[in-house]
């Protein structure tokens, strides 16, 4: 079982490369809340992400002729990134294996930092199955993201490094993916505050931790499926998962829609920008999913920042949507001159931009003598959203709202 001794060890090996990272105060989710908010602000880490600090662990032990052979890994994206500048830092040649669909920014940063990308396979446990066909043939050894102990342990520096800037801590809220970050830090706090509470936390599309601790194993999802691609894995590992059920607390859920309303809140109202997997410490705290006392000391952890742009910009909107600030709205009109300026008056009147509209004549849906119409609207905010729809049902207007 991994130990604080392992952990503490691994600070030493690290700290020429991991940076340490911020642990801030935030007035605007402490005010949200009505807890006392202090956010672990990990996507400042080099590379973007947590990741650098269990790579470089792990690669740094390695033998003399482990680093002559080479390494090899699979990733989503943030490990693969680490591991890429860990080897390049310590003169080993690395190979990383991607999902296809991987984030291209994700793709570009790892092979600016000196790894050889193969893309393969729909997720990560495809694109670990390829890495271990390349660990065989080309005899590298595999440096995995969370089911290892040097890992794992290059990861629990984060709990010394929060229980030193919040000596104050009550809870902590971490993700979980693989679990190898939330088993260090989790043996690192329970190791020097086992009074302080640790979360994990799982994207609902990727949730294989809660049928694991039901069920005293760990459990294999048939699929993933969030915007939180870093914890996007089908199950935890081994060692994690031993460690998880020794010193988590407790672990919960959030879904896509609260992890995009974290973020874009996090964007906004704090001035971070986090990737999916980076929001959903928060998102379980804002959402209500985990319970907590008032004014009590609560640390959630924002593990990364590598956020593709075009994925950003669809996380914006549905984080809009959620605050009130972007509607999509479809009606049908009579197809005459007049009809569509009458609800445009309507929406202007109540002080609605219009982004767009579309004007269908040809849609199914509607009679012969009649038009679909389809506009997306910035809005201000739940209520006034309310309001525009109640103002256009009293106008005589049957509105969808659109997802």
């Amino acid at each position: 079982m991994l130990s604080l001794s392992d952990i503490e060890a691994a600070q030493g090996r690290i700290k020429s490369v991991a940076r340490k990272t911020p642990l801030e105060q935030s007035y605007t989710f402490s005010d949200k809340t009505g807890a006392d908010v202090h956010l672990k602000l990990e996507n400042f880490q080099r590379t973007g992400s947590f990741k650098i600090r269990g790579a470089m662990n792990r690669i740094v032990t390695l033998s003399e002729a482990e680093k002559a052979a080479g390494v090899v890994t699979a990733s989503a994206g943030n490990h693969a990134q680490g591991v890429a500048l860990a080897a390049t830092r310590a003169g080993v040649d690395s190979t990383i294996v991607m999902p296809k669909h991987a984030p291209i920014s994700k793709v570009k940063a790892t092979k600016r930092y000196g790894g050889r990308v193969v893309l393969h396979g729909e997720d990560y446990n495809d694109a670990q199955s390829k890495a271990h066909e390349i660990e065989a043939n080309e005899d590298r050894t595999y440096v995995h993201a969370f089911d290892d102990p040097y890992v794992m342990a290059g990861q629990g520096t984060i709990g010394l490094e929060i229980l030193e800037q919040c000596p104050t801590v009550e809870t902590v809220i971490i993700p979980i993916g693989g679990g190898g970050l939330i088993s260090g830090i989790a043996t690192a706090i329970k190791a020097k505050k086992p009074d302080v509470r640790v979360v994990g936390v799982q994207a609902e599309g990727a949730s294989s931790v809660a049928t694991s601790l039901q069920k005293g194993a760990v459990y294999e999802i048939d699929e993933v499926d969030t915007i939180a691609d870093g914890i996007a894995t089908r199950a935890v590992g081994q060692q994690p998962f031993s460690v998880i059920e020794k010193h988590v607390d407790e672990v919960v859920t959030v879904t896509d829609e609260e992890i995009a309303l974290a973020l874009t809140l996090l964007l906004e109202r704090g001035k971070t920008l986090v990737e999916g997997a980076g929001a959903v410490a928060l998102a379980a705290l804002l959402s209500g999913a985990v319970s907590y006392e008032e004014d009590e000391t609560i640390v959630p952890a924002l593990c990364g920042g590598n956020i593709d742009m075009n994925v950003l910009t669809t996380v914006i909107v549905r984080g809009l949507v959620q605050m009130g600030r972007y509607l999509k709205i479809r009606t049908v009109l009579k197809d005459r001159p007049g009809s569509l300026h009458g609800l445009i008056d309507i929406i202007a009147e109540q002080q609605a931009n219009i982004y767009a509209i579309h004007h269908d004549r040809t849609s199914r849906r509607i009679g012969m003598s009649d038009t679909e119409v389809e506009i997306e609207l910035e809005t201000r905010g739940e209520e006034h959203v309310a309001e525009l729809l109640a103002t256009l049902e009293a106008n005589g207007y049957t509105v969808e709202v659109l997802e």
